[in-house]
């Protein structure tokens, strides 16, 4: 049956390759013009400035909207790229905005995020699917030198530089030393002496980390990962359950308890002209907590988790209750065939002789961590996540130094953990580069414009869901799909409220708005090209794709029970 999925897989990678030298060739790129509204400030002498990544930024020079090139009009019309990559124009209603031009291909814009997905099914190697699916949209985008066109340019980037230094330097040396110390084992221990009993205790645990973890995304995945992964495996928790626990309680519990950056960051994409509710930053953070008892996809994957944790396997699907079983009956904790992402230097002790390991060794650094993620988000206003796993790093090798332990044991403890994280971080770092991509085709772009201004209002709620399910899936990104999404939902949920007489357009607006918001979370969640599902399995040690097919079942459920409520809420109640 490999043998055979790994033909079909080669013949579905080379028509992808075919398509994309069609697609670059014969198939002309549609322009679409994107408008960016930012808090503008004018001076006495009249120069205009806006803050941007907290910089200030002058605006130079202003174009009459009319007369630019990169409004709708002058893009439909274009037979080659724009001259300007932006431009700052001012509309009929003297409103300040910044225009973007951005193109797709049509339904071609989704293969590479497609292909990336069908080989990731068919080999369940995940490596080489990305792979895969960055070659097809390099050759879209008729960039075809990989390395110095695609992979080092993503890598210059600093978002993705932080990635790698984080997950393969802090992150796996962190996980090395606590190997080398037996700090992790010894938590295990501690932990099943005084609060863990047994399987459903182990899980309850995880569930309240990840819950008290609320700053979602990476560090949500990382910090309930790297942590519950000991006493988990000391109790025989399958990691299929492990990795959808991590995973399903990061990012929605950040919706919902969304006291870190998630407001600040969604609020400056959701801006429209003439909406009172929406007007100043200060109204659109206060929009983003008043349409949290809206995000009932969110509400739906934490229950998920928790009634699992309860050993109430009603609502899992198949695939979970299969791992428990086997967990549970054959002390199996990954399937047979399974590829855990860990690597084998991780999943065990190595102490030399004569170190005496203590739990203080692993909840000292961890403390360390999480004060300094916590407390730089609440004085700075976004956690630093290099700085605590940094420190936590170091406090580890100098606690292990002061014990007894040589320079050269710490280091060799060290190296091992870099060897158990370099394979998760290729693929991390694909995954990156592929969700660029998709964004550069304009996969996103295409999904959105698929929708019309003639549905009816309460249609709209449960259409932009599976939009952004759709987008957040094929990307691997929340955040990236919020880029793309929010600028063009909530315009239109307006221009809906304004063209059907919506009876309470603010009500409306908070359901749209969830929508998008939990909508994103679901496709991140699933995506096997996502950066917090490949860590939710590293950390815990599973198999990426058995982690994503084992989620899917639960976090569909949970999805088809939030739609409907989304209809409902707008049918009977807007």
């Amino acid at each position: 049956m490999p043998t055979k999925h790994n033909s079909i897989a080669l013949v579905a990678f080379i028509f992808a390759i075919l398509s994309a030298i069609y697609i670059k060739q014969s198939i002309a790129p549609h322009w679409v013009e994107q408008s960016y509204v930012y808090d503008v400030s004018t001076n006495a002498t009249g120069i205009s400035s806006y803050i941007y990544k907290g910089q200030k930024v002058i605006i130079d020079t202003v174009e009459d909207y009319q007369n630019s090139p990169l409004n709708q009009q002058n893009l439909s019309n274009l037979n080659s790229s724009p001259v300007l990559e932006q431009q700052w124009v001012k509309d009929k209603n003297q409103q300040l905005k910044l225009l973007k031009p951005a193109f797709h291909f049509g339904i071609w814009s989704l293969l590479p995020a497609f292909i990336t997905i069908v080989l990731c099914l068919l080999t369940r190697e995940p490596l080489t699917a990305l792979l895969g699916g960055v070659v097809v949209g390099s050759i879209m985008l008729g960039r075809y030198d990989l390395t110095d066109k695609v992979i080092i340019p993503n890598l210059a980037k600093e978002g993705t530089a932080a990635l790698l230094l984080l997950y393969l330097w802090l992150l796996g040396g962190l996980l090395g030393i606590w190997s080398k110390t037996g700090a992790a084992q010894a938590f295990a221990n501690y932990m099943t002496k005084h609060f863990v009993k047994g399987r459903k205790s182990a899980k309850l645990v995880s569930w309240l980390l990840g819950i008290l973890f609320f700053q979602g995304g990476t560090m949500s995945t990382v910090l309930v990962g790297t942590t519950v992964r000991p006493l988990a495996d000391k109790a025989k928790v399958s990691h299929e359950e492990m990795s959808y626990i991590v995973d399903s309680t990061a990012s929605p519990i950040a919706s919902i308890l969304a006291f870190n950056a998630w407001p600040a960051y969604v609020q400056a994409l959701i801006f429209i002209p003439g909406v009172s509710f929406l007007a100043t930053e200060a109204d659109r953070i206060s929009f983003f907590f008043q349409s949290i008892p809206f995000s009932f996809y969110s509400m739906f994957a934490i229950t998920g988790t928790l009634l699992l944790s309860l050993n109430i396997t009603t609502f899992s699907g198949k695939r979970i209750r299969a791992a428990k079983l086997r967990a549970e009956t054959h002390h199996q904790l990954d399937a047979p065939d399974a590829k855990p992402l860990s690597a084998k230097e991780l999943q065990s002790t190595d102490v030399p002789e004569g170190y005496k390991p203590h739990v203080l060794e692993f909840i000292l650094p961890l403390v360390t961590l999480t004060a300094i993620a916590i407390g730089s988000f609440v004085m700075l206003g976004s956690p630093k996540i290099n700085w605590a796993f940094g420190a936590a790093l170091i406090l580890s090798a100098v606690i292990a130094l002061i014990k007894g332990m040589s320079l050269n044991q710490v280091v060799d403890g060290f190296g091992n953990g870099l060897k158990g994280v370099v394979f998760a971080s290729v693929i991390l770092m694909l995954a990156v580069i592929i969700g660029s991509i998709s964004k550069e085709t304009g996969g996103g772009l295409f999904l959105v414009s698929l929708l019309g201004e003639q549905l009816p209002f309460w249609c709209l709620p449960v259409i932009l869901q599976l939009i952004t399910m759709i987008i957040a899936f094929s990307t691997g990104t929340s955040w990236g799909t919020y880029a793309i999404a929010f600028p063009l939902a909530m315009p239109l949920a307006w221009a809906i409220c304004q063209s059907q007489g919506v009876a309470n357009p603010e009500l409306f607006m908070m359901l749209c708005f969830a929508t998008v918001l939990n909508g994103s979370v679901f496709g991140d969640q699933c995506s096997p090209i996502s950066d917090t599902t490949i860590l939710s399995a590293m950390t815990t040690g599973c198999d990426l794709m058995d982690h994503v097919k084992s989620q899917l079942a639960p976090a569909a459920l949970a999805a088809t029970l939030a739609g409907i409520l989304w209809t409902l809420t707008a049918y009977f109640f807007v």
